[in-house]
């Protein structure tokens, strides 16, 4: 049986968000059950059609983890694990599941050690068994394994938003990996830790581009940049999904260039979330300033029901 991929909720799909379900050996594994929107964007509120988006997948996330066997959380942004304040997905999601999350009590910022603690507290009671994931391997049947990465910077080294980890789902010669927030595999631990896992398909959090210049520094953007192709041509990886952070810049195809023109010379595919489940990009915080202004309009609605129709599972 082979590994199946379903992303759930990602920013090419109009929200913030890198839900992903995996499916193998009848074991469903959901990682990263979290959602959100950007507070403000050029300088506006989230549009309805964020905030309807939002509530869609909100529903879609405690559907599919309330379904799955394992939880995995890999840090505490609140667009990777419920708010504190969401009741009902804390006790959908986590209620009698086995829960690997990272470790927060070694965390580099105050804020993680904070909404860990706090993390750790709510679904003490809820879980069925708590793991800390970090540098750890576990199986989960004969030839079918579980790793995680040790912590790795959300982004560049030395990040203020602090550490993240990788998750790697391995059976046979198949390998795949879910790279949450390591932003194009900036740090080098990140990117040394893909290629050992040797992954045949991957999902990358893109680099930050519209912060280029201002909160980041275009020399990182562009070492980063060559750790994806690194990343591409010495992996067997013939899907990559790129999303998250990038997507959130209407332009991203073409700041990501090199990465295209590499992936295509190998006969690999670069998408996002939305193009990998055959569906258009949905960029709808990227498309603020149109939505407001009427200057487009989309079908939310039609959307996510196209979309969620192709997951059979």
């Amino acid at each position: 049986m082979p590994i199946k991929v379903y992303p759930i909720a990602f920013d090419s799909m109009g929200v913030r968000s890198e839900a992903t379900l995996v499916e193998i050996d009848n074991i469903k594994i959901f990682i990263d059950p979290g959602v959100a929107l950007a507070p403000k964007r050029y300088g506006l509120s989230p549009s309805d059609h964020e905030l309807r988006a939002l509530e869609i997948t909100r529903k879609k996330i405690i559907e599919f983890a309330s379904k799955s066997d394992i939880i995995v959380v890999t840090h505490y942004h609140y667009d990777h694990h419920p708010h504190p304040d969401d009741d009902e997905m804390y006790e959908n999601v986590f209620y009698n599941k086995v829960v690997y999350y990272k470790k927060f009590e070694n965390e580099v910022t105050a804020s993680a050690k904070k909404r860990g603690k706090y993390f750790y507290a709510r679904i003490k009671e809820l879980a069925k068994e708590l793991r800390v994931a970090d540098e750890t391997e576990v199986t989960l049947k004969k030839d079918l394994k579980m790793k995680f990465s040790p912590p790795v910077w959300h982004g560049p080294i030395g990040s203020k938003v602090g550490r993240v980890i990788l998750v790697n789902i391995r059976k046979g010669k198949e390998s795949f990996i879910h790279g949450s927030d390591a932003q194009n595999l900036a740090d080098p631990n990140a990117l040394k830790w893909v290629l050992e896992r040797k992954p045949t398909m991957m999902i990358i959090d893109g680099y930050p581009t519209i912060l280029v210049g201002w909160k980041v520094s275009r020399k990182s953007f562009e070492e980063s940049i060559k750790n994806v192709i690194k990343a591409i041509k010495e992996t067997p990886a013939k899907t990559i999904i790129i999303d998250h952070h990038i997507v959130r810049d209407k332009n991203f195809k073409e700041k990501m260039k090199p990465i295209y023109e590499v992936a295509e010379k190998m006969e690999k595919k670069v998408l996002t979330a939305a193009e990998y489940m055959k569906m258009e990009n949905l960029l709808l915080e990227a498309w603020r300033k149109e939505l407001k202004s009427r200057e487009m309009d989309v079908d939310v609605e039609n959307y996510f029901k196209r979309l969620y129709s192709k997951i059979k599972t």
